[in-house]
């Protein structure tokens, strides 16, 4: 293997020339630098990576620790879409920057976590990622050599730069866009309140409904803890059952996420109930595998997992750069509405403007 010695002797040149084109630290003139490149690919020489390393004391690798991919059984309310949505989004957020993507999965096991931590840090990485399979506070291994490190889709109680989901604003997002198409009487099918998402996307919910002035009722929301294997579909069952015997029923059951609203297409398939002529389901995440593919396709709101990926590289590269360690508020990603076939747009003539509803609740 040639040497800088050796793209030396050919191009005329002390090695000390070489080095400089090769690290571009000191002044080199235009002609000797093309000689010097010139030896460089008549000889094949490979740059030696880990003496720079050395040198600069910098790696040029940024280490990920996820569960990813070895998580494949977790209940369906926590899996959302696939947290490799993630993964990309931090890889391709990496691309332009010249940085090597190293990643480590925990095999779900949160007990390898610190010594995962410590092998990418043994390896002087710049920075680290560390990407939660959904929504959550997580508690991890202080780093105590000043790396920066970025949350993916969690966050912690030490204020570590995070990027989650804005499930709250994603779930007003889609009540505004049924309330918008005339529907008043918007149920809630909500995941458990122990789950971040459970606790949040409720809030947004009623935040629409405040906005449109419209009231908010008890009997609407109700939070199913669904895909208990045994009782979790009967639960469902129940809970729509009891919506649906209202004096005054929904006319659209917003769904915690889209696998809930899968259960629920066949629910109310099975009460003789037609999919949106008699009453609309909405879900939350677009995960396109369900939402494309039922009949009809079910309308729901974006989950940005890819965004979120593309965000966390980005902070990462801020703080690696110096930018930004003073702020330590999260960063929240928002995703669009996918209106589909699954929810009736209401008849003008039976719409009700929103500013009598304001004075009718006064």
């Amino acid at each position: 293997m040639s040497t800088i010695y050796d793209v030396a002797r050919r191009a005329g040149v002390s090695p000390k020339t070489v080095s400089r084109v090769l690290n571009g630290d000191g002044p080199v003139g235009e002609q000797t630098r093309q000689h010097v490149e010139e030896a460089m690919r008549e000889l094949g020489y490979v740059r030696s990576n880990a003496a720079r390393m050395m040198r600069a004391q910098k790696s040029g690798i940024v280490g990920l620790i996820t569960g990813a991919i070895s998580t494949k059984n977790q209940p369906s309310t926590q899996q959302g879409l696939p947290d490799l949505f993630i993964v990309q989004g931090i890889q391709r957020a990496l691309e332009s920057s010249g940085m090597t993507l190293m990643i480590a999965d925990t095999a779900g096991r949160q007990d390898r976590v610190p010594h995962l931590f410590s092998t990418f840090l043994s390896h002087r990485v710049e920075g680290l990622i560390y990407v939660a399979e959904y929504h959550q506070e997580v508690t991890l291994p202080r780093i105590q050599d000043n790396t920066p490190l970025v949350l993916a889709n969690c966050y912690d109680a030490h204020g570590t730069p995070s990027v989650v989901p804005d499930d709250r604003r994603l779930q007003a997002d889609l009540v505004r866009r049924l309330i918008a198409a005339g529907h008043r009487r918007i149920a809630y099918l909500s995941l458990r309140p122990d789950m971040v998402a459970g606790r949040l996307r409720p809030l947004g919910y009623r935040d629409a409904l405040q906005e449109a002035g419209l009231p908010f009722d008890p009997a609407l929301l109700q939070h199913v803890d669904f895909d208990q294997p045994e009782i979790g579909p009967q639960l469902l069952w129940d809970s729509i059952d009891r919506m649906l015997q209202l004096d005054a029923p929904p006319t659209v059951l917003c769904c915690g996420n889209d696998q809930m609203a899968m259960m629920v297409y066949g629910i109310l398939r099975s009460m003789g109930r037609k999919v949106p002529d008699e009453i609309g389901v909405a879900g939350f995440d677009n995960y396109r595998a369900i939402a494309e593919t039922l009949y009809p396709p079910l309308t729901t709101v974006d989950l940005p997992y890819n965004a979120i990926g593309a965000r966390a590289g980005e902070r990462l590269l801020q703080l690696i750069s110096g930018e930004g360690r003073d702020d330590h508020s999260p960063v929240r990603v928002a995703g669009p509405v996918h209106w589909r076939a699954s929810v009736n747009e209401v008849r003008p003539e039976n719409v009700l403007s929103f500013k009598p509803l304001r004075e009718e609740t006064k």
